[in-house]
């Protein structure tokens, strides 16, 4: 039987990272629920060990349900009956089977219904099942929504609607609109109170990914006269009560089986979510944070899946009397494809724990108040996380591109006929550098952090832990490129150019990831003491310093005046 959780041992080594003891122990509060439900841990190795066998049964269902329905889910798609969707066969049934596995709902407290896993866990299920089928992790990723209504919404509305999301019900949010994509300040959905304090929405959402869902978060204009994001609020809308009509779904090149739609709001009940006007500066921004970290996650998993099939292709293929894997030509490329895999996958969960760190501590400082030692970690991990989710999403994306083309190229022309599953998994990998935030705007998010330090300390803290006798080579040529590094950001800085910057950014970010990234990749390879990790770290260390060459080389020589160049007439 397959299972895309046992057959990975590189996910179960970066669920026993050194900082799940001190994730498990603020998330489970002392494993103080030990006593209220019997399915809670008594200590941390329960805990690890729940973990351990809800992501196996995720690695089950995956096999042996997901992966098999995808290319017939892909074929088949969902369509539009009655102003409501009916999604494909066999994504009913990937649903109906995580439903029934209790997979709804993992990262949100006991009392409201949930497993209270951390997101660690949570997202590597995500990893899991983006592999099996990226259109299908979707629908499943979207419970993650629920976060931001146990984060703001009031405890009514959290009593409400997050037991629903456990028992297994959808989640959409419902942010841009035919005028308003990454431009979300735009959005004209119109939001108005009623005399007894309620509220209707009217309006046009667009592109909004399973758009026909039980629950949505809206985004929604609430202030009249108001065309920034200050008269911006965030709404629930209930299916349940009406008001809402799917007009399309959007016909598109991959990601087939999960509905992006089209709706029409018409009086449409809502409810209000925190306080007005903070719709867009403060609960989208947190809400895209977790969406950018579950595409993240999604990349992650796109790539697996690319790997392993030019892996099986390149072994199985014959040419000249040999498999073709024992050509340079392609365990070159197989091996660089793997070092953007473990690379990435690394990144990942490094972001994931530091979002599970910085949100741990702000849900127990609604219970009781922080001491100045939890404050002080709150914040530095909220930094960490915030500097680290642009780059996982931007550069793992790009990664799961590059990897989907590789997995094609080794397929040769087979790959371009959809017989083989690498047709598809180029399809669905191509959104991932788009949505949530496109890799622009993702370097647009990773820039301060360039020029306040945050990488620079990320790298310093990274350069100090110990590695392996046998990686201290590597770690080395990672601690040379710091000062090159270092140097293209003191002549952007010191040039204090807001146009120059911006050009510059996407080449400052990517050398900050690369380098991040690699010195993860060693560390981790020297922890876990796993030798295919090694080989990546090797692989991946040799490939980053010639891009971080070429990218210096390039803002060395090029000049505020020289940028003028590239702009289009």
């Amino acid at each position: 039987m397959a299972n895309f959780y046992t057959d990975n041992p590189d996910l179960k080594l970066h669920l026993s990272h050194p900082l799940m003891q001190k994730i498990v122990a603020l998330k489970e509060r002392d494993y103080a629920d030990a006593d209220k439900y019997d399915y809670a841990p008594l200590n941390f190795e329960d805990a690890m060990d729940n973990y351990d066998k809800v992501l196996e049964i995720v690695g089950d269902l995956c096999g042996e349900i997901i992966a098999p329905n995808a290319e017939h889910v892909d074929h088949q798609g969902p369509h539009v009956e009655n102003g409501r969707v009916v999604y494909a066969d066999g994504t009913k049934a990937n649903l109906e089977a995580c439903r029934k596995a209790g997979l709804m709902g993992m990262a949100m407290p006991r009392h409201l219904g949930g497993l209270n896993f951390p997101i660690t866990p949570y997202i590597m299920a995500a990893d899991i099942v983006s592999r099996a089928d990226a259109g299908f992790e979707n629908l499943w990723g979207l419970q993650d929504c629920a976060e931001t209504i146990y984060e703001f919404a009031n405890d009514d509305q959290k009593a409400r609607y997050i037991p629903r999301v456990c028992e297994g019900e959808t989640m959409s949010m419902d942010l841009t609109e035919p005028d308003a994509g990454s431009d979300l300040q735009s959005v004209m959905l119109k939001a108005t109170e009623q005399p007894d304090g309620t509220w209707v929405l009217n309006g046009v959402k667009r592109f909004i990914t399973n758009g026909d869902s039980d629950i949505h978060l809206v985004l929604a204009r609430s202030e009249e006269g108001t065309k920034d994001g200050r008269g911006l609020s965030m709404f629930i809308y209930d299916k349940r009560n009406g008001g809402v009509t799917v007009r399309r779904i959007e016909n598109k090149m991959g990601i087939k089986g999960s509905p992006t739609c089209e709706l029409v709001y018409k009086n449409a009940p809502a409810e209000l979510v925190g306080s007005r006007r903070m719709g867009l500066i403060k609960y989208v921004m947190a809400l895209m944070n977790g969406a950018r970290l579950g595409i993240a996650a999604q990349s992650v998993g796109v790539s697996e899946i690319a790997y392993r099939e030019a892996l099986s292709y390149a072994r199985d293929r014959q040419q000249f009397g040999k498999s073709i894997i024992n050509f340079p030509a392609v365990y070159e490329i197989l091996a660089v494809m793997k070092a953007k895999l473990d690379a990435s996958r690394c990144l990942l969960y490094e972001t994931s724990r530091y979002v599970d760190l910085y949100k741990a501590y702000e849900d127990i400082g609604k219970e009781r108040k922080l001491t100045p030692e939890e404050k002080a970690e709150l914040k530095l991990y909220r930094k960490y996380a915030d500097a680290c989710t642009p780059v996982a999403k931007g550069l793992s994306s790009e990664y799961c591109n590059q990897n989907a083309y590789d997995c094609i190229q080794i397929h040769g022309g087979s790959g371009f006929m959809k017989d083989y599953a690498c047709e598809r998994v180029y399809r669905d990998a191509r959104i991932t550098s788009i949505y949530e935030g496109t890799t622009q705007l993702q370097v647009v998010a990773a820039i301060r952090h360039v020029t306040t330090g945050t990488y620079r300390a990320l790298m310093d803290m990274y350069a100090a832990m110990e590695v392996s006798e046998a990686l201290a080579p590597v770690k080395a040529m990672l601690d040379e490129l710091v000062p090159v590094y270092q140097a293209a950001v003191d002549k952007v800085t010191e040039i204090n150019d807001p146009v120059y910057t911006d050009f510059m950014a996407r080449r400052l970010v990517e050398m900050a990831g690369y380098i991040i990234m690699a010195y993860l990749l060693v560390t981790d390879a020297s922890r876990y003491a796993s030798d295919s990790m090694a080989t990546s770290a090797v692989v991946y260390a040799n490939m980053i310093k010639a891009e971080v060459a070429k990218n210096a080389s390039f803002i060395e020589m090029m000049s505020p005046e020289q940028i003028a160049i590239y702009k289009a007439e």
